[in-house]
């Protein structure tokens, strides 16, 4: 149960992540809105797979999902440019979750 809530809690860092940066200094209500909702269910979700986890995995697996799916996002939309050494980095992170979780 605590990997499902912790891929859960690193899939709403990348939607926090996201409406932070639509949400041009918090001067937009929605993006603002849905930063705020999305943070609070993600650290939420991250303490509670953190009973059951150790803090350095979970911490690595979280971040990691975040920030995949954050880069992902911006490169599927066009607000980030997409390479194909762009992408092979970001399998690397991808990588190194899948390790972790297999380690574990």
């Amino acid at each position: 149960m605590s990997w499902i809530v912790l891929v859960l809690s690193g899939v709403l860092e990348a939607v926090w992540a996201t409406a932070l940066g639509r949400s041009e200094g918090f001067t937009r209500l929605v993006p603002t809105l849905t930063f705020g909702i999305a943070l609070v269910l993600s650290m939420g979700g991250l303490a509670f797979a953190m009973r059951d986890l150790p803090v350095g995995t979970a911490y690595a697996v979280w971040v990691g999902i975040g920030a995949v799916l954050t880069v992902g996002y911006a490169m599927a939309t066009g607000r980030e440019p997409t390479s194909p050494l762009r992408l092979v980095l970001v399998a690397m992170i991808v990588a190194g979750v899948v390790g972790l979780k297999l380690t574990h």
